[in-house]
């Protein structure tokens, strides 16, 4: 009896421990919108993300799906997606904006590039500046690199990388107010103080420019990086993509 009774212990704890496996594994779905009708230097920052995002999606065993139809913005093709991309572009219609705010108040999961960010006034979409904190100041010119500091390296999407590192050439983007002053916001990586001053033709001139953050309340990470066809380039920044992504998706590595 008490060997039976053991046997079936051992048992259980096999299969519990077989399913905690089996739904580390268990596939998650990505929907990354982008456009064919924007910047070039966004619509090649796209045309690299998708292929990049593809090959992650088969080594850490995830659906990944890309349109071009903004349109899909809606209720019923988003709660088939536990995470939404804007790779060069956002929403531009009432519809579209209403089923995002919907899908990320009810618990859904948003990774925003670069021009993903570009607003420049709070009132063409409030609801929207609240959930970055901040609203597009200015912004330097031409693209370059630059050092990124790390602020926050117990956050998950950090995990591995060292204290900074030099991000591929991109354009930088300031921000009014400063979203590390807005409520629940808590940013992951700043310009570093030593690129200043950045640009040529307009100039970050110095200052505390965060680059990216994520708004506590909602599973969600902005990041400024996003801009031409070199950011996919550097292996420490590739880490924060794939870290970010599994943690937006409630998986880490």
């Amino acid at each position: 009896m008490i060997r039976h009774m053991r046997a079936l212990a051992l048992m259980a704890i096999l299969v519990s421990g077989s399913g905690a496996v089996f739904c580390q594994v268990q596939p998650f779905h990505v929907l990354a919108f982008h456009s064919t009708h924007v910047e070039q230097d966004h619509m090649d920052f796209a045309k690299q993300a998708i292929p990049f995002f593809e090959a992650m999606a088969a080594r850490d065993h995830f659906d990944f799906k890309e349109t071009t139809n903004w349109d899909d913005m809606n209720p019923v093709v988003l709660k088939q997606f536990q995470v939404v991309f804007w790779l060069d572009d956002a929403p531009s219609t009432p519809a579209q904006r209403t089923a995002f705010e919907d899908y990320m108040e009810h618990g859904g999961a948003w990774f925003g590039f670069h021009i993903a960010g570009y607003m420049d006034n709070r009132k063409t979409w409030p609801w929207f500046a609240d959930f970055l904190g901040t609203v597009f100041y200015g912004n330097s010119w031409p693209p370059l690199p630059a050092t990124l500091t790390i602020d926050d390296p117990s956050h998950p999407a950090m995990k591995g990388l060292p204290a900074e590192f030099l991000s591929p050439a991109n354009e930088w983007y300031s921000w009014v107010p400063n979203p590390r002053h807005s409520a629940n916001i808590k940013v992951l990586m700043t310009l570093a103080p030593s690129n200043y001053p950045l640009g040529f033709k307009d100039t970050l001139v110095g200052g505390d420019i965060p680059v990216t953050w994520t708004n506590t309340k909602y599973k969600m990470i902005y990041t400024n990086v996003g801009h031409g066809n070199k950011i996919l380039t550097n292996p420490q920044q590739n880490l924060f993509f794939e870290n970010a992504l599994l943690w937006l998706a409630g998986r880490e590595k």
